[in-house]
């Protein structure tokens, strides 16, 4: 029997090796991703929310939005698609719903936090949490909802930033008990806080390295050996677009005029990048007479 891609995730995480998994904020992202050879896709809530909207991490993304692009990614990779649905988009039973809706348009995975909402960044400040039991309650309805019993349902606490380091694992804990898959402690402060995680509660975890954020940045190979079963880069790939945008509209501002010598892909790997051959051979195929 072929192995399916929710399948094929539950299976990697369960190795805990690591694995990276860079975060997209669109289709095209999530196939540059996957073109480099990376083993899942993240689509980042706070990706989505800078380049769709224009604005910052502070909830204003809705989960029709969130669908869409979920569905656009799945149309064009292959590999598993974790999807950051915030706090859920309400209480128990719109968890549930936010759980079919994303099982349908193609998430492997299910990240849901535990903030008030709306919700911020992990990295922000003046975050707020709700309580523990309502996260519990919120983490059982989106494990009776999947159909695909292999879907995987990752909980994240921000109680680091509220309540302290020991309140966010008693929280992870207890998440862990509810049924969650993988365990997501946002904003460990420490090298010592993050190699702490995985020891304290034996479920599968997700570190979050945010490039310029509160958690310090430790090898791929330091965090497997420590226990981690994915390592997230949630908007380097945003991070890294913004800048090569900057440095290629300065260029064009300062000489008024720019070509493929440019730091720019070329047009030819942008069109190999979105399958224009592909297009071209349908074309043909259903062209008329």
């Amino acid at each position: 029997m072929t192995e399916t891609v929710h399948r094929r995730f539950r299976r990697q995480v369960a190795e805990r090796r690591g694995l990276l998994l860079p975060g997209a904020a669109n289709a095209l992202a999530a196939r540059v991703i996957a073109d480099m050879g990376y083993e899942a896709v993240y689509l980042s809530g706070a990706g989505l929310t800078n380049t769709f909207l224009g604005v910052p991490d502070l909830g204003f993304v809705s989960l029709p939005e969130i669908a869409q692009h979920t569905a656009a990614i799945a149309d064009v990779v292959d590999i598993p698609i974790v999807v950051d649905a915030d706090t859920g988009f309400g209480n128990a039973l719109n968890v549930q719903h936010t759980v079919r809706v994303l099982e349908r348009a193609g998430a492997s995975a299910i990240q849901l936090e535990d903030q008030v909402s709306p919700k911020r960044c992990g990295h922000f400040t003046g975050k707020d949490v709700v309580p523990a039991s309502e996260m519990v309650s919120k983490i059982k309805a989106a494990v009776d909802a999947r159909h695909d019993g292999d879907l995987m349902i990752i909980a994240r606490t921000d109680a680091r930033a509220v309540d302290g380091f020991q309140a966010a694992v008693d929280r992870a804990g207890a998440y862990a008990e509810a049924g969650a898959d993988i365990l997501f402690i946002e904003a460990p402060e420490s090298r010592e806080e993050i190699l702490a995680l995985p020891k304290a509660v034996d479920v599968p975890q997700l570190i979050n390295i945010v490039v310029g954020g509160r958690t310090p940045a430790l090898p791929r190979a330091e965090l497997a050996a420590g226990g981690f079963a994915l390592v997230l880069y949630a908007n380097v790939a945003l991070q890294g677009a913004v800048y090569g945008m900057q440095n290629a509209l300065k260029g064009l501002m300062d000489a008024g005029i720019m070509d493929e010598s440019a730091p720019v892909a070329s047009f030819k790997e942008r069109q190999r990048l979105v399958r224009k051959e592909v297009f071209d051979d349908l074309e043909r195929r259903y062209a008329a007479g």
